[in-house]
């Protein structure tokens, strides 16, 4: 299956060399180009794209409530959005996952990095930096915010194996990493990730990393056994 990809950046250049990089590759092609967050929610909807790369910071709707709109819209639910931002510890890093942005990378990032990550995220795993995670958490999900995502009652909700996966993959975790320390199968994980973030409220993985810390579920700088 070929992956459908949005550019959305405000410089014209930028987008023509992701152009050039993501048409080379087999597996996946660009269908649009957006400059601003209103063109990429209309393009992601008529151009029926799977990944949009979105930057944050564009005129008139910036990136990250161009995210929100994607993650509101019924019709759009099948989209992923991926983050592009000049520094990735900033608390407009931390609005784009709250809004449903399935993980961030820096603009310098290399080329095989950003292809990667389009494949990870069009397959439903969160692509989050970990060296930037860690400062995120440290910096700003653990502190209280009128942006939480996190709500004790549906916590509450969540079996004693979903909160186990949830926090697994809030370490950084894949499913098929999971599965081996759980001895269970992949596709089962991701029934418990599925059933925890329908509970939960979460668009994808990683709207489950940040309630995860933003409820002390997972504390910064826990690790697993």
């Amino acid at each position: 299956m070929t992956i459908r990809v949005l550019l959305a950046d405000d410089q014209a250049l930028l987008r023509g060399t992701f152009r050039l990089l993501i048409d080379a590759q087999p597996d996946m092609e660009v269908v649009a180009e957006a400059s601003n967050g209103h063109e990429a929610v209309q393009l992601a909807r008529s151009e029926r794209a799977d990944i949009v790369v979105m930057d944050i910071r564009m005129p008139e709707v910036d990136g990250i409530e161009a995210t929100r709109l994607i993650g509101q819209d019924e019709d759009l639910a099948g989209v992923k959005v991926l983050v592009l931002t000049t520094f990735e510890v900033d608390e407009f890093v931390v609005e784009a996952l709250r809004a449903g942005a399935s993980g961030f990378l820096g603009k310098g990032i290399e080329p095989a990095r950003l292809l990667d990550a389009i494949r990870l995220v069009a397959a439903d795993e969160a692509l989050l930096s970990p060296v930037a995670t860690k400062k995120l958490i440290a910096r700003f999900l653990t502190q209280p915010s009128p942006g939480s995502l996190a709500d004790p009652h549906r916590l509450a909700t969540l079996t004693p194996r979903e909160r186990e996966v949830m926090t697994l993959i809030a370490t950084g975790l894949s499913n098929g990493e999971i599965a081996e320390r759980l001895f269970v199968t992949p596709v089962t994980v991701k029934t418990h990730a599925n059933r925890a973030m329908a509970k939960l409220g979460a668009r994808d993985r990683a709207q489950l990393v940040v309630i995860a810390y933003e409820s002390g579920l997972v504390r910064a700088g826990e690790t697993q056994p």
